[in-house]
């Protein structure tokens, strides 16, 4: 019966995503040429926060726990289990005061309007899989900005999004990047459920009546302990908390 019910209910949404994703197209054309990185930055916080509103439609909430935990005036990397897009629209908007930039892959750099402008020219990087120098050249680059800028990066150690919201083994490579060229950086380890549940049919339907939780953990220097051993407390404080 929920599956019967959410076969119009995703129409409509995808109708909203649509026009929510050409309309900010514009917007964050004109805000970047016009008036550069500022403007662009509030009409992408803006984007977030309509993506966000959209779900709303499939009765989708939202339990955000820890948020006050996250630092502000300094590096920050985010690293968090990955289970679907809806991930990536919610980091940006509960956690739009740090100016989260996202590890993506490449193909999303383009043919997607509002997400693939954003991810080309708001600041985050764009990786080949199938190239590491490439890959991970970018990562270092973005390591740089969020040190030059205190601002934060976004990462999926994962690399790929789990279907079932089991936890796929984490890769350290990006992460090490991160922590060697951002030093004065601290990581934010975040655990984030069910949302792999708004697309446990496919892309259509999609899940109804799904709440995201999002649970924010205390934040760990990256110069507070060797890398290896900062690496197994994050991905031990983000699986740990995954329910499956």
């Amino acid at each position: 019966m929920q599956k019967i019910l959410a076969y119009p209910q995703s129409a409509i949404y995808y109708l909203l995503l649509g026009l929510t994703l050409v309309v900010f197209q514009v917007v964050q054309w004109f805000s970047f040429n016009m008036f550069g990185y500022k403007a662009h930055k509030k009409s992408v916080d803006a984007l977030c926060f309509f993506l966000v509103a959209n779900t709303y439609l499939l009765v989708t909430r939202y339990k955000i726990d820890g948020l006050e935990k996250v630092p502000t005036g300094v590096p920050i990397i985010i690293a968090a289990n990955h289970q679907s897009f809806y991930d990536i629209t919610t980091i940006g908007w509960f956690m739009r005061k740090v100016h989260p930039k996202f590890v993506s892959k490449i193909e999303l750099g383009k043919g997607i309007p509002s997400v693939s402008y954003n991810l080309k020219h708001g600041g985050s990087v764009l990786i080949n899989r199938k190239d590491p120098k490439q890959a991970l050249t970018a990562i270092r680059e973005l390591a740089e900005y969020i040190e030059a800028y205190k601002r934060a990066a976004v990462i999926f150690p994962e690399g790929t999004r789990s279907k079932t919201g089991k936890p796929k083994p984490f890769a350290e490579n990006g992460l090490k990047i991160l922590c060697k060229y951002a030093p004065s950086a601290y990581i934010v380890p975040v655990t984030i459920n069910n949302s792999w549940k708004m697309t446990k049919w496919g892309s259509f339907p999609l899940g109804i009546g799904n709440k995201l939780e999002f649970t924010i953990h205390n934040p760990i220097s990256v110069k507070e302990m060797p890398f290896a051993e900062l690496f197994q407390k994050t991905e031990k404080l983000i699986i740990e908390d995954i329910h499956w």
